[in-house]
């Protein structure tokens, strides 16, 4: 991702696929949206989650409608909370250990292939 917005304003290549990777997960999360009902809070984890203040802003942008409201000062400081306090919807950056996570469920599925 850091590559891309890099070479965003030089390679229109990497333009489109923040585009399109935006555009993605404004519509998944449309889509939930709408089967919960609403929602609550709006979470942020991993790589670009927790270092992609400029994707968060995009991916946000136009859900205003849903509750969301990002506090741009508080997304460039990667910040725990970075919607506004007027935001009906909170949305969180969670730091996250990818690495834990794959290997404890490896871990799990091993266990489960071969019993002690």
């Amino acid at each position: 991702m850091r590559d891309l917005l890099e070479k965003e304003a030089t390679e229109t290549g990497a333009a489109e696929a923040l585009d399109l990777f935006c555009y993605r997960a404004k519509k998944y999360i449309g889509a939930y949206a709408a089967v919960l009902g609403g929602l609550d809070i709006l979470v942020f984890a991993g790589g670009i989650g927790e270092h992609a203040a400029p994707i968060r802003g995009r991916i946000c942008h136009g859900l205003e409608t849903l509750g969301i409201r990002i506090d741009q000062t508080r997304n460039d400081a990667n910040a725990a909370i970075i919607s506004g306090d007027e935001s009906p919807v909170k949305v969180r950056v969670i730091k996250t250990n990818e690495d834990l996570i794959i290997a404890s469920h490896t871990l799990t599925i091993i266990n489960k292939t071969n019993p002690s």
